[in-house]
């Protein structure tokens, strides 16, 4: 019997990599090797090019506004190749300010804008001497699942009609801190602020990304 395969694209791994977000990675590697699947790993980083059939699972991890700023010019080059592989139901986690980028817009702390790719329908504002910081819970109706995690971003992200909120805030402060919604869910794209990194206190979480890859790949 072929032993299965994933190829995982790591977008600016090199680059973005805030509060250790990366062991997303490690995590879900863990995981596939014991259901004897091989997690392979590439990086795509600046000048790279992406192609959306070739990978099975994507993770865009978030930096600090310098970083987010050098990634956001390059992130234009590949939007039509991710837009692509994201309305093709591709499986991808995305982190803070991987989170953001896929949306239109952010505004970092001292008030610049910063583009997106608009792959999905939200838009980040930021706020005056404040961040979120601190413990979060979160519930997912859909799934019956609490996820918990740490939060710590001056942004303030507002979903889109298209998309819906990886969970209800139960503590904390969540996208914005006003209508109890935290991360997104479009298609088979996960978008949080939780760091920590999320899927190693939410393994229920990790299973559930690793399961959409293999089914998207090799069917039910």
């Amino acid at each position: 019997m072929t032993k299965k395969q994933l190829r995982v694209a790591h977008l600016y791994g090199n680059l973005l990599n805030t509060y250790g977000d990366n062991g997303n990675l490690l995590v879900l590697n863990y995981l596939a090797k014991k259901i004897n699947v091989d997690f392979s790993i590439e990086m795509v980083s600046l000048y790279d090019t992406f192609e959306p059939d070739h990978y099975d699972f994507v993770f865009f991890g978030g930096g600090q506004d310098y970083e987010q700023k050098i990634v956001s010019k390059d992130l234009q080059t590949k939007k039509a190749a991710l837009i692509e592989y994201i309305e093709n139901d591709g499986v991808l986690l995305a982190i803070c300010g991987g989170y953001q980028l896929l949306g239109h817009y952010y505004i970092t702390a001292n008030g610049e804008k910063i583009e997106g790719i608009g792959a999905l329908d939200h838009y980040t504002l930021n706020q005056d001497n404040q961040r979120f910081t601190g413990d979060i819970k979160i519930y997912n109706e859909t799934f019956d699942e609490t996820y918990l995690g740490f939060e710590n971003h001056n942004g303030r992200t507002f979903l889109g009609a298209s998309e819906r909120p990886l969970g209800k805030v139960l503590e904390g402060h969540g996208n914005n801190g006003e209508d109890q919604s935290e991360g997104v869910i479009y298609r088979n794209v996960f978008g949080s602020y939780f760091h920590g990194p999320i899927l190693a206190r939410n393994e229920h979480l990790a299973q559930r990304l690793l399961s959409l890859a293999l089914t998207k790949k090799y069917g039910e």
